[in-house]
C-alpha cells in the first residue's frame, strides 16, 4: 500500500507514521505538514506545505491507496470562523484532491455532532459527513483518552502535562474505562487494517479502534 499521513509530527499522528513504518504491506508513505518530522526511512517522502494553501501540495497526493489524516487544533480561543477554516476547510481541501476509492480515515473527536450546541463538536460533525459524502470508504475516529507510546509526544504543554500526571494511574482508568481509552499504537494499527478493506461503522470510538488493531 501506498499511504498518505497529514499531521505526522502530532501525538498521534507520530503513532501513525511509526505503525505504517512497520508495516510490510506499506511501501511508501507521503508526509504532509508544516515541519518536518525528523524521520529518516527509505519509505518516507516528506512535503513541507502550508495546508492552508492547497496549491503547496495537492501535485503529491495522486495515486495513493490511503489518507490518515490526523491534523487537529484546540478550539480554545478561536472563533468559529477560524475553527472551520482549519477543521473544515483544511480537511475538505485534501479530500477533494483524492480520488474517491482512496479509503480516508479522519481524527475526530468523542462528542462531534454536526447538530450539537458546541462549536467545535459542530464543525467537527459537519467534517464528518462531508467526508462520508465524499468516499465510498471515509471513516472517523472517535478515540476518548489516548495513551501516547513509544515516544509519542502532544504539541500542546497542557496535554503533556496531563499525560505525565495521568501515567501512573493509566492502568487502573484502563480496567475502569475499558470502551473509553486507546493508543498511538492502536489507533495507527486501526488505520492500516481500514487501509486493508477491514469492515467496520463509519464512526469508530477507543472499542471500535482496539478490535481494528487485534486484526
Amino acid at each position: 500500500m501506498r499511504v498518505i499521513v497529514f499531521g505526522a509530527t502530532g501525538m498521534v499522528g507520530q503513532g501513525v507514521l511509526r505503525e505504517c513504518l512497520l508495516a510490510p504491506d506499506v511501501s511508501e508513505v507521503l508526509v504532509v505538514g508544516r515541519t518536518p518530522t525528523g524521520v529518516t526511512d527509505p519509505k518516507v517522502t516528506e512535503v513541507i506545505a502550508d495546508l492552508a494553501q492547497p496549491a503547496e501540495y495537492t501535485a503529491f497526493l495522486q495515486g495513493f491507496d490511503a489518507c490518515f489524516f490526523c491534523v487537529g487544533v484546540s478550539s480554545a480561543g478561536m472563533t468559529e470562523e477560524d475553527y472551520r477554516r482549519v477543521t473544515y476547510t483544511m480537511t475538505m481541501d485534501v479530500a477533494r484532491t483524492l480520488r474517491r476509492d482512496v479509503t480516508f480515515v479522519y481524527v475526530s473527536g468523542q462528542g462531534a455532532d454536526a447538530g450539537g450546541r458546541r462549536m467545535w463538536a459542530r464543525v467537527k460533525g459537519e467534517t464528518e459527513n462531508a467526508l462520508f459524502e465524499r468516499f465510498d470508504r471515509a471513516f472517523a475516529l472517535r478515540p476518548g483518552f489516548i495513551r501516547a507510546m513509544h515516544g509519542a509526544t502532544s504539541k500542546t504543554r497542557s496535554y503533556r502535562v496531563l499525560y505525565m500526571i495521568g501515567t501512573p494511574i493509566w492502568p487502573v482508568f484502563s480496567r475502569l474505562f475499558p470502551r473509553m481509552v486507546t493508543t498511538t499504537e492502536a489507533i495507527g494499527r486501526a488505520m492500516l487494517a481500514l487501509a486493508r478493506g477491514a469492515k467496520a461503522p463509519r464512526i469508530l470510538y477507543a472499542t471500535g479502534i482496539n478490535r481494528l488493531a487485534r486484526m
